[in-house]
């Protein structure tokens, strides 16, 4: 090709504009005290000024709004819109016209355009116009690719492009942290409570429309962020959100907090709750500016679940007060936590300072088979007052000369005999 080839003009003229909502306008008051020169005539120019707040002059935001004057931030999570118009320039009859909008990302190129098929024909001084819009999930530069393809009047083949370069930002900044409950004396085992920590890294505010947890198919979840009105019945709860308001400043941080309860179909089996396990997922919907509606969803959740060896002992009954020197019950489930090798399981009880277990130390438990459990009930008692801490519970496996020990399993308060438990 020569460089010095005069450039082609084409018959045809391509305009790209983003569509976004407009803003409101943007006065700055300029007053002067009664002793200056101007004396009030400043005061008088600001209440005949139609951009401003009638009573409210001297505040900065007006009663106007203003269409955008560039390109603005691009959020992920938002849809990116814009207009795409193309002109016959030219006195001449332009024909099988094909517009194409592409966007290009790092990982992915995207076909925009509404339709893929050719306009016939494009008379001089008319126009082709088309809206396209696209929900933002990368973050990063994109490019919107146009290209116009058509045929002169002659027959010549024209084609040109043209690229436009924007910029993706995070809008928001999440982090997460799980938590095990410490014990759980329910018929629901393994409950974990996720808390999410939400920052608004954007310049203007947010009204936060809803913050929900998706949970995976293992587990049951409860929102922990409402709260009930006046105790009113279940079916005619009113709630209310715990910030009190749904906005989002600036830098500001909030805290969601859930509980997440497996199934009972998965809770009664041991190995399956075992290990790192999937979570969910984060569903967060927002509002900016004039309403304009944005959506992120996090990847899978996932935690790594405390790990119970091969035996497992929790915790089913224990009372929360006992007197000083007289025996109380508690409940124990052992599970044999393997999926394929069968456990022969001897009891021992060791003493504490505070605790004596009474009963048979070294006792048989039997045969426990892969993924099945069994109850006891054991009977101890305490010599000091106080919170004392259950402990010295020693399982061992007779097949592989292992054994399992459990210390500080939970704790009770032992009050003196002479005042009654649970008072």
């Amino acid at each position: 090709m020569d460089v010095n080839q005069p450039k082609q003009e084409h018959l045809l003229a391509l305009k790209v504009m983003r569509l976004t909502k407009p803003t409101l306008f943007t006065n700055i008051p300029v007053t002067c005290e009664d002793g200056d020169l101007p004396g009030d005539l400043l005061n008088h120019l600001m209440k005949d000024d139609p951009s401003t707040v009638k009573g409210a002059e001297m505040l900065m935001l007006g009663e106007m709004l203003t269409l955008p004057q560039n390109f603005g931030n691009i959020f992920l999570g938002e849809t990116f819109s814009s207009y795409i118009s193309v002109h016959n320039d030219s006195p001449h009859l332009v024909k099988d016209i094909l517009v194409k909008a592409d966007l290009q990302t790092s990982s992915q190129r995207l076909n925009l355009s509404a339709s893929s098929a050719a306009v016939a024909e494009l008379k001089p001084d008319s126009c082709i116009d088309d809206v396209i819009h696209h929900e933002v999930k990368e973050i990063g530069t994109h490019i919107l690719v146009c290209a116009v393809s058509y045929t002169s009047q002659t027959g010549e083949k024209m084609y040109f492009r043209k690229f436009f370069k924007f910029q993706v930002l995070k809008p928001l900044d999440v982090k997460t942290k799980f938590y095990n409950a410490e014990s759980d004396l329910s018929s629901v085992t393994d409950e974990v409570f996720l808390e999410a920590q939400i920052q608004n890294i954007t310049t203007s505010p947010m009204f936060m429309e809803k913050v929900s947890l998706e949970p995976s198919l293992m587990y049951n979840v409860s929102e922990l962020n409402t709260i009930n009105k006046d105790g009113e019945r279940l079916e005619c709860i009113s709630y209310f959100s715990t910030f009190g308001t749904t906005y989002l400043q600036p830098l500001d941080t909030r805290q969601y907090l859930y509980c997440l309860k497996p199934k009972p179909e998965f809770a009664e089996k041991a190995g399956v709750i075992k290990g790192v396990t999937v979570i969910g997922k984060l569903d967060i919907v927002w509002k900016t500016n004039l309403g304009e509606r944005g959506r992120l969803q996090t990847s899978q959740l996932q935690r790594m679940a405390p790990g119970y060896g091969d035996v497992r002992l929790s915790l089913e009954i224990i009372p929360d007060t006992v007197n000083l020197e007289e025996p109380f019950e508690i409940t124990c489930k052992i599970t044999n936590c393997s999926s394929e090798r069968t456990m022969d399981l001897i009891l021992e009880m060791c003493n504490t300072n505070a605790i004596h277990w009474c009963g048979v130390s070294g006792r048989q438990l039997g045969k426990l088979h892969p993924s099945s459990s069994l109850h006891l009930t054991l009977t101890l008692l305490s010599s000091i007052q106080g919170l004392q801490s259950v402990s010295g519970l020693r399982l061992t496996d007779t097949f592989l000369k292992r054994t399992y020990e459990y210390d500080d399993i939970a704790q009770v308060c032992v009050v003196s005999s002479k005042v009654k438990a649970g008072s």
